[in-house]
């Protein structure tokens, strides 16, 4: 099985730019599934439904969230009629709209996805630690294999997650920095890793956002309205390649551009 990860989407432009490129990506990879990270769609605040329903068009399989997941007042009801589609990070409340999984008939294997939240200078939610030890002890049975968009900011937590699920998991992806790092590996017990895949989205501003804008938070501590930077947009992602027969252990991870 090939699964693909794309990286945030940031911004309507990026959607765009996905739409013309995503299937042919897809086919070209062999990609039996393919993950997108949209929490940033909606010109970097959420996810709006349109935008999610565009992801979808393109050719994701499903879209995962991050800390702007309630970004768009549209977007609550939308996480519950869709939630095998869109999920957001599982250690939110559970009275939040939505999901934080979703179990999917992938060649006939049932592949877990999984969305959490780090808690290191991000929102205080539950620890993502405990959640995902609940999560997959309580669907025991229920899914083949699984895999996790882990949406945080410290690449320490991120690295630790990896290797709490080292085994237990086959796919643990990071999002949410929009810098594609270059530690892509096969951990011991069999689990492909990468602490972030990257971002989809224009390379000239700051992290997908205008320069100006930014530099103008950080020289003054004045607040300001962040807005998608102009330019050229380039997309992100990583392949994860794994076994075809039970453990489906990973057996490569490729850092993709596109």
């Amino acid at each position: 099985m090939r699964i693909l990860t794309i990286g945030d989407i940031v911004g309507r432009r990026s959607i765009e730019y996905l739409s013309a490129r995503l299937r042919k990506l897809s086919g070209r990879l062999g990609a039996d599934f393919t993950v997108v990270n949209g929490e940033n769609a909606a010109e970097i605040h959420g996810l709006s439904a349109r935008d999610a329903e565009a992801i979808l068009d393109a050719g994701a399989d499903i879209v995962t969230l991050g800390n702007h997941a309630f970004g768009q007042k549209d977007i609550g009801t939308f996480l519950d009629d869709r939630c095998t589609e869109i999920i957001r990070p599982a250690n939110y409340p559970a009275l939040c709209p939505g999901m934080g999984y979703a179990i999917r008939d992938v060649n006939g294997r049932r592949l877990l996805c999984v969305n959490l939240s780090g808690t290191v200078h991000l929102d205080e939610l539950d620890n993502p630690f405990h959640v995902i030890d609940r999560l997959l002890d309580s669907l025991k049975g229920q899914y083949d294999l699984a895999l996790m968009d882990f949406h945080a900011e410290a690449t320490s937590e991120k690295v630790a997650m990896g290797r709490y699920l080292d085994g237990r998991v086959q796919v643990v992806f990071g999002t949410h920095t929009h810098v594609q790092t270059a530690d892509e590996q096969v951990l011991p017990g069999g689990t492909g890793y990468i602490t972030d895949i990257g971002m989809t989205g224009p390379v000239n501003g700051v992290i997908g956002t205008d320069t100006q804008a930014v530099l103008y938070r950080m020289t003054t501590k004045m607040p300001t309205r962040f807005n998608v930077a102009d330019g050229p947009i380039e997309g992100r992602g990583a392949l994860f390649v794994l076994e075809d027969a039970k453990p489906y252990k990973c057996v490569k991870v490729e850092r993709i551009t596109f």
